[in-house]
């Protein structure tokens, strides 16, 4: 089924070359390419998409796949219906992903607990609820995005725990500690260590199965070749440092904006309730700019010598194959 109307003569797919409908619309290799891909996958505006356009988007690419899709398809019918696709769907399990948990509800919903977590940092129970609501939300977006069926729910309960209490832990701490000592700016910046902190509990644990078992590789024809600790290490670490890199920008850079926004204006002075309606403004800004950003540093399907894999795993891999891929997460 097409999800447009308009049909151009030389935009038919029958009468272009044929499109890759597992590929992005974006180069992979490059920097640019992910980021461009990343801004489709994580558009807020997604959310919004009625289920039944997603599922018609996952129709009409699979009777691409099959060379049955309607004569009147055009080459953006396509390339919309790989946008739609990809910004619900789980990359290996082809499951229509939690909306919560989706990469293109990232904005939406960490401006609002990103915001009030620095708007309302300065009293112990609003640090205590924020961290909380942080973590519960993280833990979702963890599991939704895992690579692949790894993670029964049974599992999900200690590392969420154990994460939300390092996030709690780490920013009463710094509060009563560290605040206290440095420039009113610089306390401002506790929200970050404790998300960065929490981070390295959270997402290890959340795939522990993964680091247990390892993940599927793949030759370069998308074929099952096995799984590997060693590809669930290097997926998991790269997972962590783009989370990391993407709490920076809207933890680090909406104190600093705040605090000139504070020291050179009227403001707040004027209307000291726009203060959390603010910073969540900002937050949700930076995100929609830094959550492509960061996602794309790493390709989503990863690469690995087949000479780094453990040994038992390397036997099983075909003597031609020097390679193997994995999809990293998100």
């Amino acid at each position: 089924m097409a999800l447009s109307k308009d049909v151009k003569g030389s935009d038919l797919v029958s009468e272009v070359q044929r499109i890759d409908p597992n590929a992005p619309n974006y180069d992979q290799s490059t920097y640019s390419g992910r980021a461009m891909h990343f801004f489709e996958v994580t558009n807020p505006f997604t959310v919004f998409l009625s289920k039944k356009k997603l599922f018609q988007a996952k129709e009409l690419l699979d009777q691409y796949k099959e060379g049955k899709a309607p004569p009147s398809t055009t080459v953006n019918d396509i390339k919309r219906a790989k946008r739609y696709y990809k910004s619900a769907f789980h990359p290996e399990t082809g499951e229509l992903m939690f909306l919560p948990g989706r990469m293109s509800f990232q904005a939406p919903g960490n401006m609002f607990i990103c915001g009030c977590m620095l708007a309302f940092q300065t009293g112990t129970p609003a640090v205590v609820f924020w961290q909380w609501a942080n973590q519960s939300y993280n833990a979702s977006v963890n599991y939704v995005n895992r690579s692949g069926k790894s993670v029964p729910y049974k599992d999900l309960f200690i590392p969420y725990v154990l994460a939300t209490c390092g996030a709690v832990v780490s920013a009463i701490a710094l509060k009563e500690t560290v605040v206290k000592h440095v420039p009113p700016l610089v306390g401002r910046f506790v929200p970050y260590a404790a998300v960065a902190v929490a981070n390295f509990i959270n997402i290890p644990m959340m795939r522990q199965n993964e680091l247990r078992d390892g993940i599927t590789i793949k030759d370069s024809d998308g074929n099952e070749l096995g799984k590997s600790k060693v590809a669930a290490r290097k997926a998991i670490a790269k997972v962590l440092f783009s989370r990391i890199c993407l709490a920076g920008p809207p933890l680090l850079l909406t104190p600093v904006i705040m605090d000139v926004i504070e020291r050179k204006t009227e403001l707040l002075k004027k209307w000291p309730k726009a203060n959390a309606p603010l910073q969540i403004a900002l937050v949700g800004l930076i995100l929609c700019l830094a959550n492509p950003l960061c996602c794309a540093i790493f390709k989503q399907q990863s690469s690995l010598s087949v000479s780094k894999l453990e040994p038992e795993v390397r036997k099983s891999i075909p003597g031609n194959e020097t390679t193997v891929y994995y999809n990293k997460g998100l």
